[in-house]
């Protein structure tokens, strides 16, 4: 298969919200965003596949021994292919791509975080080092923008642990710091076992407004000059900040229940961002 097929073809299949900001770019761009989405699809599923920790521990090095392949300019993956002819133009790194495989092997040394700043970090790693390479993608001229896009990729991260509670649970993973767990008097135990609580709920709210404070922050951090470039990212806030809204409607469910926009509505307020931006 061609590269940038396989790529596309990666992207419809994760039914991501992500496509519904693509379709609106211009080709080059289209393609280099497209690309460093399946990229990083790829490293993801190394770790949600479930498989021995050492074996996928070996599957993220060979990654990494892909991504230098990629800047010696021997790849071999079609996502690296794909990859390829855009480094130069949109800014995209060796070192921030390995950062992102940084992230994924936290998934495969730990399943807690004693406080925010441990979890903050795991955010940097998997969503806002890749809203920094989004960023050059899209383009800018103020270097404020890169605030932007770390405060972004932070607040769509804690976005999908409030939506993913109860999944990831069931793999036992807890993703809300220990610190906030203690605050609130809920026990982890409480939370692998599904149990939905009023100390719970309060937990959640919380986790809701320090995301929103962060959606806040990057708002707040984009300049003007860069607001129509960086459009794609402001359908994503849109969406995600909307799933965020429902799920706080549902009495945070997160547990039991997986909250999902439909496709239309995906469509209806991709659309209706980008015109206004």
């Amino acid at each position: 298969m061609d590269p940038q097929a396989y790529c596309e073809q990666k992207l419809a299949q994760s039914g991501s919200s992500f496509a519904y900001t693509f379709r609106f770019l211009p080709t080059p761009r289209r393609n280099a965003i497209t690309a460093l989405y399946a990229f990083c699809r790829e490293v993801d599923d190394v770790v949600d596949e479930g498989i021995d920790p050492q074996l996928a521990a070996a599957k993220l090095a060979w990654w990494r021994g892909e991504v230098a392949n990629l800047f010696a300019g021997r790849p071999q993956h079609p996502v690296t292919r794909a990859l390829q002819p855009h480094l130069q133009s949109f800014g995209i790194t060796a070192e921030r791509l390995s950062e992102i495989i940084d992230g994924m092997e936290m998934d495969l040394r730990q399943t807690r975080y004693l406080d925010w700043k441990g979890l903050e970090r795991y955010c940097y790693q998997v969503a806002s080092v890749v809203g920094l390479l989004a960023a050059g993608i899209f383009g800018y001229r103020d270097a404020r923008t890169l605030d932007y896009a770390k405060h972004l990729g932070i607040a769509f991260q804690l976005t999908n642990i409030i939506r993913d509670v109860g999944e990831d649970a069931r793999k036992n993973r807890v993703y809300l710091p220990v610190e906030d767990l203690q605050r609130f008097g809920v026990p982890a135990a409480d939370i692998l076992q599904s149990k939905e609580t009023p100390a719970f709920r309060s937990l959640m709210a919380f986790e809701a407004e320090r995301a929103r404070g962060y959606y806040q922050g990057a708002m707040s951090a984009l300049p003007a000059a860069d607001r129509r470039a960086q459009r794609p990212g402001l359908i994503m806030a849109a969406i995600y900040r909307t799933l965020l809204d429902e799920i706080q409607r549902g009495g945070f469910r997160v547990l039991t229940q997986r909250t999902s926009l439909t496709p239309l509505r995906k469509f209806w307020i991709a659309w209706r961002t980008w015109v206004a931006a």
